[in-house]
């Protein structure tokens, strides 16, 4: 399926690659962190190349919902149950810094923003407290919210936090206006070029390609998450699936922008796209892999819509991956403690539109010797007795998955026909798992097994694609390498003798 974002005509300008050249900072992954933090090393006088596996925005970036908000759910609770309010106030600090700058790269670059008031509200009353305990975080981090107990909502609500003239996009837009910015002073972007590796040997880097080697003095890893296994953050990061659906809703709309803090998650935006003004709907979040109808997600979506919206109609539906760190804030700097050569950017927890420039800003700063307190208050931060329990059951979580996959609780009996279309099965073939499935009336036989680290993967029916459980690596019906830290596709299986 394609985001409303996504649907538009025309293609961003973008370079061809060139074997063997040479820049002061390579930038891995063509979103808004990669493309902010592009810009900002060009306009410095850096040479900078940005290489992008797919498309520019293809990932999260085009399938975000477009939310420029300091209020973030449930985050600010999290992030002061994790750390301290100090860290928490430097979060809000980031994120307005991110917010700020952003807002005011649209104003000058025409691209439109429309201003709105933030809500987090509860949907039942068991989040009643859970708002009540959000509001007081958010004013101990130093946001000016407000405790409302009536929404605009077309259902009950049992408390609501608003944060006013907070802001929406259009996330194309803002990716159109950068890229072309990050081209006019001089940098390259490149497109359908995946990054394998990268050797620090000597006095640079070098980056193993799909297209060939390039060298660069610096690196930045703004791939979602890291793919090298330096610093293991694929054991510290949560990998996690959300959807959204865009709707036509007859009478009027909710203008402000909604997120419940009760399950399944429920968040509502409005979307204007020429004279037509859309419904965004999202939610039903869960960790990738490990929901085996996930189509059901969007009709779940779509059936509270309906619900709560008579005569809405269905126009576009979509998901994004995101990824959540162990004490709910982002990990920003180098790769591992002292390396002064790969730097990464991650963990922003659906929250990437103001943690992805905060995140730029901040590598700017290091990569070109500023400072920023707030950054080395949040960045820098040392890990917590709280991170170990966490790191403990998420890892347990990943061993369980393993476990019961390969032990075969999860495998269908192969199918004695194809699958039906749209359709996959994994089954094994003696002890190999073998994935097959069935789209545009094409059979595929793939490994079952991810390349990362051996997760044996499951049927995306909603998206068409293999999921693996454990760290969240996707691969096309045909095996081929969509996101997360595996970085081979999967070998394809020939059909077994009758």
């Amino acid at each position: 399926m394609t985001s409303l974002w996504l649907d538009r005509a025309g293609l961003i300008a973008t370079d061809p690659f060139v074997t063997g050249a040479r820049f002061d900072t390579v930038v891995v992954g063509g979103g808004l962190t990669g493309l902010t933090i592009g810009l900002l090393l060009a306009r410095s006088g850096q040479s900078v190349a940005v290489l992008e596996a797919r498309h520019l925005a293809s990932v999260t970036t085009g399938n975000t919902t477009g939310k420029v908000s300091l209020l973030h759910g449930a985050q600010l609770s999290h992030v002061i149950s994790h750390n301290s309010g100090t860290v928490a106030r430097a979060y809000v600090e980031a994120n307005r810094e991110g917010q700020q700058w952003l807002l005011r790269y649209c104003q000058e670059h025409a691209v439109p923003v429309q201003r709105r008031d933030a809500f987090t509200y509860a949907g039942t009353p068991d989040g009643a407290e859970s708002v009540r305990r959000e509001y007081d975080a958010c004013r101990e981090a130093g946001l000016d919210v407000t405790l409302e107990r009536e929404t605009e909502l077309p259902f009950p609500t049992y408390g609501a936090v608003r944060l006013p003239d907070q802001a929406q996009i259009d996330p194309l837009d803002v990716v159109e206006g950068l890229s072309g910015d990050l081209r006019a002073h001089g940098g390259v972007i490149c497109e359908g070029v995946l990054v394998t590796d990268v050797d620090e040997a000597g006095d640079h880097a070098e980056l193993t390609t799909s297209r060939g080697a390039v060298h660069a003095g610096r690196v930045v890893l703004a791939t979602g998450t890291p793919f090298l296994a330096r610093g293991a953050y694929f054991a510290r990061l949560k990998p996690l699936r959300s959807y959204a659906v865009a709707f036509r809703v007859p009478g009027s709309i909710p203008q402000g922008m909604y997120l419940s803090l009760d399950e399944p998650t429920r968040s509502l935006r409005t979307a204007p796209v020429g004279a037509e003004e859309f419904l965004v709907v999202g939610g039903n979040g869960h960790v990738v892999g490990r929901e085996r109808a996930a189509a059901a997600q969007w009709r779940d979506l779509e059936a509270w819509t309906h619900d709560h919206f008579p005569g809405a109609e269905r126009t576009h539906g979509w998901s994004a991956q995101d990824y959540r760190s162990l004490d709910y804030a982002p990990y920003v700097g180098p790769i591992e403690p002292g390396n002064e050569r790969v730097f990464v950017a991650t963990g922003f927890n659906k929250w990437g539109l103001s943690n992805a420039v905060a995140a730029s800003i901040a590598l700017s700063g290091m990569l070109l010797d500023g400072a920023m307190k707030w950054a080395d208050t949040l960045y820098e931060r040392p890990p917590t007795l709280t991170d170990a329990p966490d790191a403990v059951a998420l890892n347990a979580g990943v061993g369980f998955e393993l476990a019961k996959d390969w032990l075969g609780q999860t495998f269908s009996h192969k199918p004695a026909a194809p699958p039906a279309e749209g359709e996959g099965v994994t089954y094994r073939e003696g002890m190999s798992p073998v994935g097959a499935c069935t789209v545009g009336g094409t059979t595929s036989r793939v490994s079952g097994v991810c390349t990362h680290l051996g997760g044996v993967l499951g049927w995306n029916d909603a998206e068409k694609s293999w999921d693996c459980p454990l760290h969240g690596s996707r691969f096309s019906h045909d095996g081929t390498r969509l996101e997360g830290p595996a970085l081979r596709d999967l070998e394809r299986v020939a059909d077994s003798p009758e």
